[in-house]
This record gives C-alpha cells, structure tokens and sequence, in this order.
C-alpha cells in the first residue's frame, strides 16, 4: 500500500505520552508496516535499521511492545492489518468489475460475475442501499463500536469517517476517549458528541459574572458608617441655654 488513512485525533489520543523520538518510530513503523503489508521482523535491531533509526533501539522496541503484537510471523498490528484486507478487496472489486466492463465490451460475459442459479441479479435499488462500512476506531472495543453504530443506524444517520473524527476532536476537548464518548452517545440517546455538553457547570456561566461567583462582604466591611451610626445613637440634646442662643442665633435667618 502506498496510500492509507490517517485519523488525527484517535493518533493523538493514543501517542500524547511519546517522546519526540517514539513518536517518529511509531510513524515510521506504521509506514514500513503498510508499504510492504506484511509483520515486521522480529528482530528490534534489524527494524530499526530498516526504517533508519539505527542507535535508537530502545525507543523502537518500546514502540513495538506498547502498539505492536509479537507473534511466530514478526510483529503485528491488527489495525493495520484490517486497513489492508480493506484494501485488498477494494482492489479485487474493482479488478472484478474491470474484466466485466471489457468483457460486456467485446460481447461476452465474465464467468466470474455471472450469477448462479441461486443469485439474482443486483438491480440499482439493492446498490443504491449498500453504506460504505466503517472501521473500528483504535482504542475502541468491539462492543461499544457495536452498540454506537445500531445507535446510528437507529437515528438513520450517516456513519463515515468524518463523523468518527469530528467526535474525537471534541472528545480530546473535553479530556474524555473516543470510547466514553461514544458510550455517552449511546447511553444519552445523543446523535452525536460535543466537549460543551459535558463541560462542568462553572464553565458554561455566560461571562463568569462575578457577582455570583464571589462571598458576600463582611459586615465590619465599613467602618466609619458604623461608627458615625453609632455616634448619632449616644448624642443627647443641649442644654436650654444652648438651645436659647442658637435660636437668638438664627433668628432672621433662612436655614
């Protein structure tokens, strides 16, 4: 395979914790993997070579042993391998289809894609209802991939790999995995997934008003009123005399 797909948000969910140089081991392994479709040999030290990284076994063998299966073939990856038996048989599809264009061409049919006695013959309306499948994500497991895609098909949504990414993306935001999020979809009856819809409820107030973020003031917070307050309660009135003069004073006066 000279072409495969790349899913951002599920790589990086899955390899935040590398180094600099596991993650362009990994990368590298994943193209050496795909490029001849076949494991990798069991040897640490002769992969490393392969793929250039001579001097850094280390990180390639820890590579191998976090993403990679040892088995009696080499070292295995079973997302790969189910990227390239897709590819395999997209290929013989249309390798089939190819020898039936040319034979309906020359006027003769292909033994290979006549029917059978027991085949009938697919008409537009059986093509026109057959959906692209689409993989399991990694880090999924099998039964909650289950469960999300009946959901879908339950909602007549689409599922396609655009779906699964926009998913990912806002469950990286939310710091939950692919996996919760999908088991959230299905468990809330939700169509689909975003990081807002989670978020903890402190963050959703509009602006973070302060005014109900913050404590009430202290009742000793002034203290000059309360002292002038208490100043007015202890007064007592003036003497007559006082009150004589202030009135003799005024008198005449506009107050």
């Amino acid at each position: 395979m000279h072409y495969y797909q790349f899913n951002i948000g599920d790589y990086a969910s899955h390899t935040r914790n590398l180094s600099l140089l596991e993650d362009l081991a990994y990368r590298r392994l994943l193209d050496e993997y795909y490029l001849h479709e076949h494991p990798l040999n069991p040897s640490v030290a002769l992969v490393a070579r392969h793929i250039g990284m001579q001097g850094h076994e280390n990180e390639v063998k820890f590579v191998l042993e976090t993403f990679f299966e040892t088995t009696d073939m080499g070292w295995m990856n079973n997302r790969a391998n189910q990227e390239i038996e897709h590819f395999r048989a997209k290929t013989e599809q249309a390798s089939r289809a190819g020898k039936a264009s040319a034979a309906r061409r020359l006027g003769t049919r292909s033994t290979d894609v006549q029917p059978t006695n027991n085949q009938q013959p697919i008409t537009n309306n059986q093509k026109n209802t057959k959906r692209p499948s689409v993989a399991a994500p990694v880090g999924v497991s099998p039964e909650v991939w289950e469960s999300f895609v009946k959901h879908r098909k339950a909602k007549k949504a689409q599922l396609t790999e655009l779906v699964v990414n926009t998913i990912a993306e806002q469950a990286q935001k939310a710091g939950w995995t692919l996996e919760k999020a999908l088991t959230e979809c299905v468990v809330r009856n939700w169509q689909s997934f975003r990081a807002d819809w989670v978020a903890p409820q402190a963050q959703r107030l509009p602006g973070k008003d302060v005014a109900h973020m913050t404590t009430p003031p202290p009742p000793n917070q002034d203290a000059a009123l309360k002292k002038i307050e208490s100043d007015r309660k202890n007064a007592v009135p003036p003497p007559a005399n006082i009150k004589a003069k202030m009135a003799e004073l005024t008198k005449g006066m506009k107050v």
